[in-house]
């Protein structure tokens, strides 16, 4: 069932959202929304009917020498300096994280609209809904073989938000941003498109389903290295999407994005692999290239590792445009007792970028100094670039013929 929230008239009132560190579903916001700062929102708790689902804390991630011997060949940027959105290759930035002028409010710039609505598990084809189950079997450390967990049928409710820009004309098709986690950055898009650093872009922020990691509905969604959760936004988001925005969506590829963070993140880039007929430009931030896959599949054992294990280096060159960001101690987790680490956040955003430049892909990866997993103060400084260097090029030829 579908179920109208709120229409928030201007969008600029809603600054730049980021998940929370967590990456989990948002509670539902009142209606009609308040205006709100740049702070994110503080992570919701474990779902109550699951109490045993929090996971015991992630020892501290060692710091990552970005000039080391094993990381890519990268360009160190002077302190408070970021990379120019027209530039392929790899950057170092840091330490220093100031956030960009584009990150606040500006008044004096059209404001868009945001529509927002929900959706229920039980209306889903593709997801009816899980949740972490502890008391089943023992959650174990990441192996050849991927986490092992269990989960059990749950209910869930998804929040998803449209930006509709002022300048968009009604009844034109448009290109979009999808991005997961809810995250929004629509401020940032008013500034963006009304200098003309961007095309007049919508875009869709689409909560998970929640919880977070292996038998969580979120990893199972995010995690799973598939074309699935493509499919389900593309049958089961876009069409209400447009129905509740009023808004035409694109057909080109070229003119569809995605956007996301951790997991998120891995989720992004997967909607382009397995589907570059309808995606060709992606952001990730602190990705999870790494095997957290679950359930466990055959056909692809390593999860997210295998996209710079076998995916990319295997395969014919997609058109493909990727902007990716990794912090110096972003997540690290404990080798397996054999085999090689697949949990080390740093290594698998690193081997994204080697495989990227033996392929000949256009694609940009920051290497934060200073900075965790999903870094709030790094996305403030440089989301801005981001979404300029993602939506370089457009519209390409084709779309304008």
């Amino acid at each position: 069932m579908l179920r109208l929230l709120s229409v928030t008239v201007l969008a600029g009132l809603i600054a730049c959202m980021a998940p929370a560190l967590a990456q989990v579903q948002p509670a539902p916001p009142a209606a009609p929304m308040p205006p709100q700062s740049a702070a994110q929102p503080a992570a919701p708790q474990p779902a109550a009917s699951s109490p045993a689902a929090a996971r015991p804390a992630r020892p501290p991630a060692p710091v990552r020498d970005p000039l080391g011997p094993e990381m890519v060949k990268s360009v160190e940027l002077p302190d408070g300096q970021i990379p120019p959105p027209n530039k392929d290759g790899n950057f170092i930035i840091g330490p220093t994280h100031k956030p960009a002028v584009e990150m606040a409010v500006d008044p004096s710039v059209p404001q868009g609209a945001v529509f927002e609505f929900t959706m229920e598990s039980k209306d889903s084809k593709f997801y009816p809904g899980i949740e972490r189950d502890t008391t089943a079997v023992p959650a174990g450390p990441p192996s050849a073989n991927g986490p092992v967990s269990a989960s059990h049928p749950a209910p869930y409710t998804r929040n998803v938000s449209v930006y509709v820009p002022k300048q968009y004309v009604p009844g034109t098709a448009a290109p979009f941003l999808v991005s997961t986690d809810g995250e929004k950055c629509f401020s940032t898009l008013d500034i963006l498109i009304a200098q003309k650093r961007i095309p007049v872009i919508i875009a869709i922020a689409i909560g998970s389903g929640g919880g977070d990691g292996p038998g969580s509905e979120r990893g199972l969604e995010y995690d799973t290295m598939s074309g699935k959760y493509a499919e389900y936004v593309q049958t089961e988001v876009l069409p209400l999407a447009e129905k509740t925005a009023n808004v035409k969506l694109t057909d080109d590829p070229d003119g569809r994005a995605t956007m996301g963070s951790s997991s998120g993140g891995a989720a992004s880039m997967a909607m382009a692999w397995f589907h570059p007929e309808w995606y060709h430009r992606v952001l990730t931030r602190s990705g999870t290239f790494v095997n957290q896959q679950w359930p466990h599949n055959d056909a692809l054992p390593h999860g997210g590792w295998e996209l710079h294990e076998h995916l990319i280096p295997q395969s014919p060159v997609r058109p493909l445009r990727i902007w990716m960001e990794v912090g110096d101690r972003d997540n690290y987790g404990p080798p397996p007792s054999e085999g090689p680490n697949m949990h080390d956040w740093v290594a698998a955003n690193e081997n994204m970028a080697k495989v990227l430049t033996a392929k000949g892909y256009h694609y940009q990866l920051v290497f934060a100094r200073n900075a965790g997993h999903t870094d709030r103060a790094v996305r403030a400084q440089i989301l801005p670039e981001a979404l300029e260097y993602l939506w370089q090029g457009y519209p390409s030829a084709r779309a304008k013929k």
